[in-house]
């Protein structure tokens, strides 16, 4: 068998031809040239004012306020001035029509920065040649004085207003009129002022091109600050469930085998009991321990593979006054206050309310050290409340506080949210900061009804 491979020769003009990375890179070129200045070349783009409450303009009072913020259109009007009254005395014997005419074209493209910024760059482009005609071979070439300091100012204001990518387009156009003028036209003239032109606008519109960078920089930080805070803030908000359904998973896994041992020692203490009896409970042992089993299955997967579960029972109310002890050994003086009837909660509600109790005293801790602390628990009919309120951080506290994340109040919120309660947290009229907890509880009828 023989194998043929034909190649097609490219026709001339196909387009399918390869090109040269040189090709490339001057089509590239431009083609951005193209969309930088002259697509929409005269679009409009006014200059926006100051933000009322930036870092400047915040610290003014109201009435001066709204006139601080029009800062940059007045800046850009005195340099347009400026531009127009040097034009104005550099022709000064000349004529009052050619004084006119240099400062009217020195002012125009600065003013019209404020409205249209790539159109003053091209009507100051077009206005360099206009001037230097009225110019004589003493004048500076190719850019008169009034030109010069126009086509200076524009520049950076419309590098101000735009990408760095427009900068330096704008900036090789106008070194490649001032060459081509000084080679072609330029023999006549004793001055030459392209380079100082090319070499201060270099500077300006780097230092312009670096504040670019820098403003994007410090933008492209702040969102990835944010991004970050959200991510930790929603892994705290996961963990802080895991947490959570780790120790449910405790506290119903504990109830389920109480119930499935007494459904199949119920018959065994009534004598000769029927036999419906026995098939109930028979089917309530089935059901507890098929329940204990799925339980264990679903809420299995939110165990680490190196967790272990703790040997000692899931804390209550009942231990909180162990926990107080540890506060005070670590130097918190806090003290507790019960009020109403003291009885048995839920456990899933007593162990709410220990870990709430446990990381409000822990913030109290690591925010304020030293100050003193108060533990409110207050057993109402429809539920319990808590109120956790620290003081404010002594003047002379050997201890500096460690502020953290604020991620203990989102793990709080989120145990209050899972019992359907209510939370309030923030600061305290004395300087100090308090956390105040509803955990509704149903009574007795209303869990028969």
């Amino acid at each position: 068998m023989t194998e043929t491979t034909q190649m097609q020769t490219p026709q001339p003009g196909d387009g399918s031809r390869p090109r040269s990375p040189e090709f490339r890179l001057a089509a590239d070129a431009l083609r951005g040239l193209r969309q930088d200045l002259f697509h929409h070349a005269f679009a409009y783009d006014p200059l926006p004012p100051l933000r009322a409450d930036g870092p400047l303009t915040k610290r003014l009072s109201p009435r001066i306020r709204q006139y601080a913020v029009w800062l940059p259109h007045a800046v850009v009007a005195a340099a347009g001035l400026l531009s127009a009254a040097i034009a104005d005395t550099a022709v000064d014997g000349s004529g009052d029509f050619v004084g006119f005419l240099s400062a009217l074209l020195a002012l125009c493209p600065v003013l019209l920065t404020l409205l249209r910024p790539i159109g003053a760059f091209w009507l100051s482009f077009a206005a360099v040649p206009v001037t230097a005609v009225f110019g004589d071979s003493w004048d500076d070439w190719p850019f008169p004085t009034g030109s010069f300091v126009c086509q200076l100012i524009v520049l950076t204001v419309v590098a101000l207003r735009t990408r760095p990518r427009v900068a330096a387009w704008m900036w090789a156009l106008t070194a490649a009129y001032g060459i081509t003028a000084e080679i072609f036209f330029g023999s006549g003239h004793y001055a030459s002022n392209t380079a100082p032109l090319l070499v201060i606008s270099a500077f300006v519109l780097l230092a312009v091109t670096v504040r670019h960078i820098r403003r994007d920089a410090q933008q492209e930080v702040t969102a990835q600050q944010s991004v970050t805070e959200h991510e930790r803030s929603r892994r705290t908000l996961l963990e802080e469930r895991t947490t959570i359904a780790r120790e449910l998973h405790d506290v119903v896994a504990h109830h389920m085998s109480v119930v499935a041992i007494q459904a199949e020692a119920a018959p065994y203490r009534v004598e000769n009991p029927p036999p419906e009896l026995e098939r109930a409970f028979v089917t309530i042992r089935e059901n507890a321990v098929a329940a204990l089993t799925e339980l264990r299955r679903v809420l299995g997967v939110v165990r680490a593979e190196d967790y272990e579960a703790p040997d000692a029972p899931q804390p209550t109310l009942a231990d909180l006054d162990a926990l107080l002890a540890n506060v005070r050994d670590a130097g918190l003086d806090v003290e507790k206050v019960v009020t109403g009837a003291v009885r048995e909660l839920p456990q899933g509600v007593e162990l709410s309310a220990y870990r709430i109790v446990q990381e409000a005293l822990s913030n109290s801790l690591r925010h304020a050290p030293g100050a003193g602390a108060r533990v409110e628990i207050g057993y109402v009919l429809g539920g319990l409340g808590l109120r956790i309120v620290n003081g404010p951080l002594p003047e002379l506290s050997l201890v500096k506080p460690s502020p953290g994340a604020g991620h203990g109040i989102t793990g709080m919120r989120e145990r209050v949210s899972m019992l359907n309660g209510e939370m309030t947290a923030g600061p305290a009229a004395d300087g100090g900061y308090e956390v105040a907890v509803f955990l509704p509880v149903a009574s007795v009828s209303e869990g028969d009804a």
